[in-house]
């Protein structure tokens, strides 16, 4: 996707919203798409309507934005597309893209993934604190427009230390405990085998999963900050001792969907007013 074609999914964004600009965005990930329908101030658009926008095929995402007012305009994406369906993955990151675009400053990527790392269970909200890229894939391959970013963006802090901690801090005072972790991305859309997850632990991985990365590359490239926060839907293969399955992911998120909605209420807004987001 062009500069051009992003700046004209913004400039809709705007129209249809009336709002000038947005400070946040976050991407939903399985299970979470009903959170955003009684948002305050919610104006639905659907994907479909949003010039370039690439509209989700897969069960548990949603195909709405959402620009909504916590503390501040904030834009809410109910679903996203993923590599594995056979996007492009500059389709993959179009969302973020336009979001950056639009002004916001912190992009949020929640997802549903596979627990690796010791202690963890289904169930646990966990805050990214760094990626491993596995596909071989990037989202910045090919010609570079400097309008979007550097042609050798910097990813050493992708995910902000003030921003984990915010996270981290903003969790224990609702009541929503969070843990930290590395985040590995997979293809997918087939699981992870037991000597791929074994790989992925002894390269400092703590989870396992199909998005994201793609999606904090081209945020960070536009100089936007990101917060990642995964959802552990089951433990990875070979550490599970009953076979995956896509019902059991939706299952477990459905089961956490109070607690990851209640951490949301008080994250965003936090968010929305500070100013904890970076720009290059």
């Amino acid at each position: 996707m062009t500069y051009e074609a992003i700046a004209a999914a913004a400039g809709g964004i705007s129209k249809r919203t009336g709002r000038d600009r947005h400070d946040v965005a976050i991407v939903l990930g399985s299970g979470l798409g009903p959170y955003s329908a009684g948002l305050p101030g919610a104006v639905e658009m659907a994907y479909a309507d949003i010039p370039g926008f690439p509209v989700p095929g897969v069960e548990g995402h949603g195909g709405s934005l959402f620009s909504v007012e916590l503390g501040g305009p904030v834009l809410v994406f109910s679903g996203r597309v993923h590599a594995y369906e056979g996007w492009d993955l500059a389709d993959v990151v179009f969302g973020v893209r336009t979001a950056a675009l639009a002004g916001c400053r912190t992009i949020v990527l929640t997802n549903a993934a596979g627990g690796v790392g010791e202690g963890l269970a289904p169930g646990d909200l966990v805050v990214i604190r760094d990626h491993i890229n596995l596909t071989g894939r990037n989202p910045l391959t090919g010609p570079n427009d400097p309008r979007l970013g550097p042609r050798f963006p910097d990813m050493s802090e992708v995910y902000p230390a003030p921003i984990r901690s915010l996270a981290m801090a903003i969790g224990e005072g609702v009541g929503v405990p969070l843990k930290e972790g590395v985040y590995a991305w997979f293809l997918g859309p087939s699981y992870e085998t037991p000597a791929e997850v074994r790989m992925a632990k002894r390269l400092g991985a703590d989870l396992v999963g199909m998005s994201t990365v793609p999606e904090a590359i081209a945020a960070r490239h536009m100089g936007a900050a990101v917060l990642g926060i995964s959802l552990v839907t089951n433990l990875a293969a070979g550490i599970s001792t009953t076979p995956l399955s896509h019902e059991e992911v939706t299952e477990t998120a459905q089961k956490a969907r109070e607690r990851f909605t209640r951490l949301l209420d008080a994250l965003l807004p936090e968010l929305a007013r500070g100013e904890v987001g970076s720009r290059q």
